[in-house]
């Protein structure tokens, strides 16, 4: 236990909110600190698309080999991969850009039980953080398209969160794709029977914020095809 937590633990115990509320207050500058290394270092990257999926996919797995060519044909396409930095999915976009000659990102986070980061992110563009929230902003104000693998919670929570961001206007539309019918269908359809159909929670047209895909190169070619319209500009 640091000094800090040990004077934050004995603070609570003695009901002490002045110290509390002064360790609240200096986290803010620690915070702003990630917000300035985040964006600095990716509003001069230039288009990106941000892949998610599970940590604990291993190499030899057949998502593993499909998002590293996914991303391989992304970065040939002239896109920049953003990832969680760490094993798994994360890796094999960085290795998939890598191989490609692309830019290859890494947004790491600080966890307990994971991770260091992996050997195929650009150095230049490794970024640790603390905080979550810091992170995902990353991960959506500087992609131009989110590709999904399987995951886990994580990856459900940053799926999510694009999908609201968009539904309510906070950032402009961009592609989102969910690789493997098999393991997302199920998730679609309860969206589809629950939330619209029996709930009315969202509506018909929210259903076309996300598309289901199975191959690497149907996933490129919606990212492609959205952007079929304009140029590709950098994002700053």
């Amino acid at each position: 236990m640091t000094e800090n937590e040990k004077r934050i633990e004995q603070a609570l115990a003695q009901k002490d909110w002045s110290e509390i509320k002064s360790k609240d207050s200096w986290q803010i500058f620690k915070i702003m600190a990630e917000f300035v290394e985040g964006f600095e270092t990716l509003a001069r990257i230039g288009p990106c698309v941000s892949i998610f999926g599970s940590a604990r996919t291993e190499p030899h797995h057949e998502f593993y080999k499909l998002t590293e060519n996914i991303a391989y044909q992304l970065a040939m396409n002239g896109f920049g991969i953003i990832t969680g930095g760490g094993p798994g999915i994360m890796e094999a976009a960085n290795k998939g850009a890598r191989l490609a000659g692309g830019k290859s990102v890494g947004l790491n986070i600080d966890l307990p039980f994971e991770q260091k980061s992996n050997p195929y992110i650009d150095m230049d563009k490794l970024i640790n953080f603390d905080y979550f929230f810091v992170r995902k902003l990353m991960f959506t104000k500087y992609a131009q398209g989110f590709v999904v693998l399987p995951g886990g919670f994580g990856t459900m929570d940053e799926l999510f969160e694009a999908l609201t961001l968009i539904q309510t206007g906070k950032v402009a539309r961009f592609p989102i794709v969910l690789v493997k019918t098999e393991y997302w269908g199920g998730l679609f359809d309860w969206i589809k029977q629950r939330m619209l159909e029996h709930q009315g929670n969202i509506s018909e047209e929210d259903l076309n914020l996300f598309r289901l895909v199975d191959t690497a190169e149907d996933a490129v070619a919606h990212i492609k095809a959205f952007y079929s319209k304009y140029d590709i500009k950098p994002n700053f």
